[in-house]
């Protein structure tokens, strides 16, 4: 007998590990309404890391013939749920075939879509808080801690040559597996970058903290582990050192945030910017809800700033 029972209302799935403590419960609804999409609801399907593969088969079939289940936006799982289900879609966008992976599924036209949001939505982020030219103007590196699905749309969005000089002096990679060491390097060579990049096993929290102390002043240090939300901890000690006026950007913006703590606690001294992951589940967020329920919502200006106010307000932040 199947876990899901069919939708009665147009509704939208998360599917994560813990998606009951996101935000996004509370701020959906509010987003719904301003949007007018008044008969829409989300619910969160919850899987473990690395989850059977038929688990992941059963929620994407259920969503493909269910009516009323429109799409679903998918975190933590991203790759893991392309590589089970990749048969099931009937269409796959240029970014999910190069990343291997799905962030978000939609249904058009009795066709099941997968897409790749994440190098739009992380793109949109960190151009926000960077600003322009900043790797031109800095010489900066980009080191990202995780090598899953955040970090290989965020490398392959800073990377690209069509960026012209805006681009990281270096990029390093850690991750803690080398099997997606391997794959993060396998997808980079198809894309046109003339940028160096390292790839570095990193199964300590001390091997991280030995990368920070090669990197530029001024550099990008992610947290795109889940180190912090979907388990507990930090992918650096307390020893690390962040390099001067660097900038410090957790992908997460709720749990137990022991890398933005970190960061902060040297914010000062070394003069760092420090971000969490809230503008990144902005944009990731409304990108999905878009494609899903096929409206148009704005990446930046007065409606996007109303649309972050409503989300700040319902989760109470």
């Amino acid at each position: 007998m199947s876990r899901y029972q069919p939708a009665t209302r147009p509704t939208l799935y998360f599917i994560g590990v813990t998606t009951g403590k996101s935000s996004i419960m509370k701020v959906f609804p509010a987003w719904a309404e301003f949007l007018g999409l008044r008969d829409a609801e989300i619910k969160g399907i919850d899987f473990r890391l690395h989850d059977d593969p038929a688990a992941y088969r059963e929620a994407v079939e259920f969503i493909r013939d269910d009516p009323l289940s429109l799409g679903a936006l998918v975190t933590t799982h991203k790759i893991d749920l392309f590589h089970a289900c990749r048969d099931l879609f009937d269409v796959v966008d240029p970014h999910a075939r190069l990343m291997d992976e799905t962030s978000c599924i939609s249904k058009r036209d009795g066709k099941l879509i997968c897409h790749a949001k994440d190098p739009i939505s992380s793109g949109l982020a960190i151009d926000g808080f960077l600003g322009p030219d900043y790797f031109a103007t800095t010489g900066a590196d980009l080191f990202s801690m995780g090598a899953g699905g955040s970090t290989i749309a965020i490398t392959w969005h800073l990377m690209r040559a069509s960026r012209g000089r805006d681009v990281p002096n270096r990029i390093v990679v850690s991750n803690r597996s080398q099997h997606r060491l391997d794959e993060i390097r396998r997808i980079h060579e198809h894309v046109e970058s003339r940028v160096p990049v390292e790839y570095v096993l990193a199964p300590e929290a001390a091997d991280n903290d030995a990368v920070l102390e090669t990197l530029k002043p001024g550099s990008l240090v992610i947290n795109a582990t889940g180190l912090g939300k979907d388990a507990p901890g930090s992918p650096l000690s307390d020893a690390a050192v962040f390099p001067e006026k660097s900038v410090a950007w957790d992908l997460n913006y709720r749990g137990d945030l022991v890398f933005l703590d970190q960061a902060r606690r040297q914010q000062d001294a070394r003069a760092l910017k420090v971000e969490d992951g809230w503008t990144y589940f902005l944009h990731g967020w409304t990108q999905v809800i878009a494609e899903v329920f096929s409206i148009a919502i704005p990446t930046a200006g007065p409606s996007f700033d109303q649309i972050s106010e409503i989300a700040l307000k319902a989760a109470g932040r």
